[in-house]
């Protein structure tokens, strides 16, 4: 281990020495060497002023690296990063990076600009920093000067974890349930999978659901390497893994909840509970309230159903103060013979529809009907036989925007902290393919700017009415524009989503690499054929390096469908451009098919055998990431 702290004034000499055996590590002659030491040697009288910082070995307290954070705020510079020879490639650089760009955040700099031997210009690329925009960048006296012969120039802007992380888990580690299945499975719709398999693979984001998991807490068996490669991407530490835990516990139904299922444990459920650290669910349920002893209050999610909130956004409206939010209307069928003659008087008229159930998740639930598309059926009745059994909603259909590059759905991502107040977290734009959600993307900028206002203003009109109906936990609120400039609620999501995963990573890659990330989550990479455990791994790596020379993180998200006859890859990636994410995914998705395509081709077939993380097989165990 390695601990950071303060440089001494009479370590200078020292220091000044280390310095130049780094630099001599690259190769350098002495002669070149000789003329680099007058502008790298320490003053024991500056060392407090340039904020020296030397990296120690915890155990033996061996200087290994230091670093310095000269000038600003609101410019600063990391004029010294050095390393000992015999300890470069260990993470001491790392460490002392991270620890210079949250100390530049807590000044309150703006820019920090970086002077790179060449030699090192990857390492600072791999931690996220950037090539200066311009050849002469301001320097910590705000006057515009080159960077010095020979060296490259990098910025990057220091970040402090977004308010709202810290206020939704207190910036600290947290325990996260991926309790998916358990969630869907209370509204009991036509429309969710019986099954629940979807809700299995969905809890793989569990490690997501704050910036930094202390625990996590999984139904299935997670893949080996898949939680250490995230927690080296993303660099948590101590991340504690229980899976396999969703065929139950003594006493308890195969089909019991995940929360019922760890009460069935008492030493885990007694772990989890003593490590002082807020547990968080992917949604609320009767279960998860016996396991973390908080009141259930069933009418808290009355607003997940479609038709309560249509309700709760007229209310809403009625009130004023939202000119550019539009709600289509709504009609309730409690038969299928009332949505079919709804859905024929409508077609008639030559009129869209949205056909909807209760409840769904992604899109299941959800079917656009068109009058072609109802005479191609044969009539309203046939067509409605072909949709899942339940109750109905007849929508009003709001066409988009006439130009395909502007976004059409939309959604707003807040929650509602244990005190009732509403906080904010942002805009993200959706994919979604006729009635289906894909993925989401979030980053400056994304939500254009008309649509940013009323969709903010209307997000916390809801967060409010939420919380005075009792709701604490994330929501979030859909939208479609309507290409006049109006946007168009169209659901509550009572839980965490798919865009609240993409604002969690944002979160933690501004705060370590600088802010102004871009995440996109893509639900579904397909793969073509199904791989073998061993082959993921291959392709993880491949995508994590192909990523990275694009200047792009890529995260495996939803591994496990990768297994599945008919299979899949949920990912993340994240850059700091547009055209970096665009490339991204589109190196991620060329990839994946490449690869399906080769297994396909019969080079490999088998099935994995997937072992759980944790030591026991009940998931009583941990496996413990560092």
């Amino acid at each position: 281990m390695v601990k950071i702290r303060a440089a001494r004034p009479g370590e200078a000499e020292e220091l000044g020495t280390l310095v130049l055996r780094s630099k001599a590590y690259w190769g350098y002659d002495a002669e070149f060497l000789a003329s680099c030491a007058p502008e790298l040697r320490i003053r024991a009288g500056e060392v407090a002023e340039r904020r020296i910082v030397v990296a120690e070995d915890a155990d033996g307290g061996r200087v290994l690296g230091l670093a310095s954070l000269e000038g600003g705020p609101p410019v600063a510079r990391l004029g010294l990063l050095f390393v000992e020879p015999e300890a470069i490639g260990r993470g001491v650089g790392r460490r002392l990076y991270r620890h210079a760009l949250r100390r530049a955040a807590g000044l309150g700099v703006r820019r920090l600009l970086i002077d790179a031997d060449p030699h090192a210009a990857g390492f600072y690329r791999a931690m996220g920093a950037l090539g200066s925009p311009r050849p002469g960048a301001a320097g910590a006296t705000g006057a515009e000067e080159e960077p010095p012969a020979g060296l490259v120039r990098f910025e990057v802007v220091p970040a402090p974890l977004a308010a709202w992380a810290q206020a939704w888990t207190g910036g600290g580690p947290a325990v996260h349930l991926g309790n998916v299945a358990e969630y869907n499975a209370q509204f009991g719709d036509a429309s969710l999978d019986p099954g629940q398999r979807a809700g299995r693979h969905y809890a793989c984001l569990a490690p997501f659901y704050s910036p930094s998991p202390g625990a996590l807490v999984l139904p299935g068996a997670a893949p080996p390497g898949w939680i250490r490669r995230l927690a080296r991407l993303l660099e948590w530490e101590g991340v504690e893994v229980y899976d396999g835990l969703a065929q139950g516990g003594p006493g308890l139904p195969p089909d019991a909840g995940l929360s019922d299922a760890v009460r069935a444990r008492p030493a885990l459920a007694g772990r989890l509970g003593g490590a002082g650290l807020p547990l968080v669910p992917w949604g609320l349920t009767a279960g998860f309230a016996r396991l973390s002893g908080r009141p259930w209050r069933p009418r808290e999610l009355r607003y997940e159903s479609k038709s309560a909130a249509h309700g709760l956004f007229g209310r809403i409206l009625a009130g004023g103060g939202h000119p550019r939010i539009l709600l289509p209307g709504q009609w309730p069928a409690p038969t299928r013979r009332a949505a079919a003659r709804l859905l024929a008087a409508r077609a008639a008229a030559g009129r869209v529809t949205v056909l909807k159930s209760e409840h769904g998740v992604g899109g299941s639930g959800t079917t656009v009907v068109g009058p072609e598309r109802v005479r191609a059926a044969g009539g309203a009745r046939a067509l409605l036989r072909t949709l899942p059994r339940g109750p109905l909603l007849v929508e009003e259909y709001v066409a988009g925007p006439a130009d395909p590059r502007e976004p059409r759905d939309v959604t707003y991502d807040g929650f509602v902290d244990g005190a009732g107040r509403v906080h904010e977290v942002g805009g993200a734009v959706m994919d979604v393919a006729g009635a289906g959600y894909r993925g989401a993307t979030v980053g400056p900028g994304v939500v254009p700017a008309w649509a940013l206002g009323p969709l903010l203003a209307f997000g916390e009109a809801v967060g409010r009415e939420l919380s005075a109906a009792g709701y604490r936990g994330w929501f979030d609120v859909d939208f479609v524009a309507d290409g006049s400039g109006r946007l168009a609620p169209t659901e509550t999501n009572l839980r965490l989503t798919g865009p609240s995963i993409a604002f969690m990573v944002a979160a933690r890659l501004d705060a370590l690499r600088g802010a102004g990330h871009f995440v996109r989550i893509a639900d579904r990479v397909e793969l073509g054929a199904r791989l073998p455990g061993a082959a993921l791994d291959d392709l993880c790596e491949v995508l994590e390096r192909g990523c990275a020379e694009l200047g792009a993180v890529f995260l495996p998200a939803i591994p496990t469908a990768a297994f599945d006859p008919a299979p899949w890859l949920g990912v993340l990636v994240a850059a700091h451009s547009g055209e970096a994410l665009d490339a991204a995914e589109a190196l991620v998705r060329a990839e994946a098919l490449a690869v399906g395509a080769a297994f396909a081709r019969g080079q490999r077939t088998e099935a994995p055998s997937l072992s759980p993380a944790s030591s026991k097989s009940n998931g009583e165990g941990g496996v413990r990431v560092t």
